[in-house]
């Protein structure tokens, strides 16, 4: 194999291998001579030979504290590209499909066997699903002893942390060499929102820019059986490709990397419905090229309307009748060079529904995107005479979180800091009830469909066919507030503030409790342990849900969807938008492909997997907790209540110097739970940290229900005094 460079590592990276924070690492440069020099990067952000940062940390016995993603991503980048089979992402992504169908037991044989004997192992795997993935395995690279290191991370990563966890290393490794852009992953319950949108259940589904595939996998988890991607990046198709394979083994899986616009792997398809997040702004498209191709039934989509090509595109894969839904940017609504596409389509019949999305839904996290609900018209079909639009970004503004206010009002509340909102901070369930609720509504009966003020709105085509062909859903949902009754909304308003002055009271009682006194001169400083070292030292276990992989769901499947009792799963999913947002478990438990998820009890510790900008980290189960299921990407810490108080553990594992410090990835942070570090201090006086985390966990629970209430008397007495329900108070001037 020819010589491959050494990979070099960051200061941030080094922390991560050792275990420790950054500043560690700060100080160990400065005090340490024999510390590695710089090889490359610069003054202000060095970067270090990982050999020599290995070699220097294995001489102090600084076992590696990453996690076994981490070690993969850590081990591709140490082993380079080359001939070998470990140097081909493609071959990898192979050993990901086959290694996911063993079981446990048999991927924890793979660490004992020889450099030789394993790479051996690798190719008979590889081997067994060579034909799985068009494009991948095709080379004759093959697995060598040289690869052993590599192949002894992988496997550790499927077996530990599943196959999903795996592909997305080696996507990330394959897109650091490449100057594509915008490879998001779109959040799951907004895929699970988009797939439900669509209705019936449809068998046959297509997703002209499939990315990781998380919209098939949506489609698949609603029952779709054929499932067929095509994306511009063949890193991303392949990608797509073995994780569907996992996630939807029952599914027929076809995926094709190229531009689906200038070379349409699918041409002759007609698909029951279409999902897509396709990408946004590309001027580039294919304009001067595709001017007289047959798709633009609606009109040739001008050079900027790039995302009015890839709808037609939809409507032309569509079978009569069937149904596309788009994720797509704000100004694709307005914008002036695309009105005639869109008048097209709504006076065709065509465009059915457009629902907007709070602000952080998806990437690009600073706007509210667009759901589009299009059906090709069939044949000698009903007439349809209006469009529906819903504004749930009216629900959830940017930076707020939803929450259900007294007789079951919507309302809002800030995030932290009053930071932007994240996919994970949003009250999806309370998203998806809106959006789901008003367009089944409207399915039903779109002629006699009444709407709800200010939240849905049903507008005729002849209403929308102006000089403007402005879709907004924000504007048109607007005028539907004059529908409310002035009585009503009154009492609502004045229910609503007498709640928000209690609120306030008890929040002023629970903010003056007690005071709070300096350590001293300094801060207080005290020794740590890991939570890894907790656990082996039994003070605490440590549990989580595992991954998705296709013998789990099998197993369930199997066992036809039933607890251990034989009595159908009916318990609630305590989710991490729960943690956040501080609501008890909201999860769906079908959204759990694993029957064994743990069982929360009273005073489990729970931390969020994925680092988020809103809410707190962690929680203490309470008792109304007790007897949910954990859901995925939260870790379960079962403290021993002879040795750690759950308080003082929550409070300082939810610690955002913590969470920083045991977080990996760039785009999406995952917490490492085994990194995160505890105090060693006497139980007694655990108990009076324990006592003051639970204070301020009082405290933030009474600011977030002042606030919500604030929030929403505020946006009830002011769209009152705006659409004429209510008047001024007499006096004021």
């Amino acid at each position: 194999m020819p010589q491959q460079p050494t990979a070099q590592v960051t200061a941030a990276e080094i922390s991560r291998i050792a275990g420790v924070t950054r500043a560690t690492v700060s100080n160990w440069r400065r005090r340490h001579d024999d510390f590695p020099e710089p090889s490359g990067g610069t003054e202000s952000s060095p970067l270090y030979d990982l050999e020599a940062v290995r070699a220097w940390l294995a001489t102090r016995g600084h076992a590696s504290a990453a996690s076994p993603a981490e070690e993969l991503r850590t081990t591709l980048r140490l082993h380079g590209r080359g001939d070998s089979g470990a140097g081909d992402s493609g071959e990898l992504l192979l050993l990901v499909l086959a290694a996911a169908r063993h079981s446990p037991d048999d991927l924890a044989a793979t660490a004992a066997l020889s450099d030789a004997d394993l790479a051996a192992r690798a190719e008979r795997d590889r081997a067994s699903v060579a034909d799985a993935v068009p494009g991948s395995g095709a080379g004759t690279a093959r697995f060598a002893a040289d690869d052993a290191a590599v192949l002894r991370a992988l496997y550790a990563c499927v077996r530990e942390e599943g196959g999903q966890a795996a592909l997305g290393v080696l996507a990330e490794w394959e897109l650091e060499d490449s100057a594509a852009s915008g490879a998001y992953r779109t959040p799951e319950p907004l895929t699970d929102l988009i797939a439900h949108l669509v209705p019936g259940t449809p068998v046959r589904v297509l997703d002209p820019a499939c990315g990781s595939g998380s919209l098939l996998a949506a489609a698949a988890r609603r029952g779709a059986r054929e499932l067929y991607g095509q994306d511009v990046l063949p890193v991303q198709a392949r990608r797509s490709a073995v994780s569907l394979m996992l996630t939807a083994p029952e599914a027929t899986v076809t995926v094709r990397a190229d531009d689906s616009l200038r070379a349409d792997a699918f041409p002759d398809l007609l698909a029951d419905a279409i999902l897509s997040n396709p990408p946004y702004g590309i001027r580039d498209w294919g304009h001067d090229e595709l001017a007289y191709d047959p798709r633009w039934a609606y009109g040739v989509p001008a050079r900027a309307e790039s995302e009015l090509a890839w709808v037609q595109h939809a409507l032309a894969h569509l079978a009569p009748g069937g149904y596309a839904v788009l994720l797509l940017p704000p100004a694709t609504a307005g914008r002036a060079s695309g009105r005639r596409v869109r008048a097209e389509l709504v006076r065709s019949g065509a465009l059915r529904a457009v629902v907007a999305l709070p602000a952080g839904a998806s990437v690009p996290l600073h706007i509210g995107l667009h759901v589009w609900v299009l059906q090709r018209p069939e044949p000698g079909g009903p007439e349809r005479k209006t469009v529906l639009f819903v504004d749930t970004a009216a629900e959830a503004a940017p930076g707020t979180a939803m929450a259900t206010g007294r007789g079951g009002t919507a309302a809002t509340a800030r995030t932290r800091g009053g930071g932007r909102s994240t996919s994970a901070s949003l009250d999806w369930e309370g998203i998806t009830a809106r959006a789901l609720g008003a367009w089944r509504a409207f399915t039903d009966s779109p002629d006699t469909f009444e709407g709800e003020p200010g939240v849905a709105h049903a507008v005729g085509v002849v209403d929308l066919l102006d000089d403007v062909v402005d879709l907004t859903p924000a504007r048109l949902v607007r005028a539907s507030r004059a529908g409310i009754d002035p009585s009503d909304l009154s009492a609502e308003a004045d229910a609503t503030r007498r709640n928000l002055v209690d609120a306030a009271k008890s929040l002023a009682r629970t903010a003056g409790r007690a005071d709070w006194n300096a350590a001293g001169a300094s801060a207080r400083e005290w020794r740590t342990a890991t939570a890894s070292d907790l656990a082996r030292g039994g003070a605490l276990t440590l549990l989580r849900t595992a991954p998705d992989s296709a013998r789990t769901r099998a197993a369930q499947a199997a066992d036809g969807g039933t607890g251990a009792d034989g009595v159908p799963e009916t318990r609630a999913v305590l989710t991490g938008s729960d943690i956040a947002n501080g609501s008890g478990p909201t999860g769906d438990p079908a959204g759990l492909h694993d029957d064994t998820a743990p069982v929360i009890a009273a005073g489990d510790v729970l931390v969020q997997a994925l680092a988020s900008e809103g809410g707190p980290m962690a929680r203490v189960a309470s008792e109304e907790d007790a007897g949910a299921l954990l859901g995925h990407h939260i870790h379960l810490f079962r403290p021993d209540p002879a040795r750690l108080d759950a308080w003082f553990l929550a409070g300082f594992l939810g610690a955002e110097d913590n969470i920083a410090g045991a977080s990996t990835g760039s785009t999406v942070l995952t917490v490492s739970p085994g990194r995160l570090r505890v105090p060693l201090l006497p139980l007694e006086e655990q108990r009076r940290y324990g006592e003051a985390f639970r204070r301020v966990h009082e405290l933030r629970a009474e600011a977030r229900r002042a606030t919500v209430l604030a929030e929403e008397t505020a946006r009830l007495l002011a769209g009152g005094l705006t659409g004429g329900q209510l008047l001024p108070p007499p006096g004021d001037i």
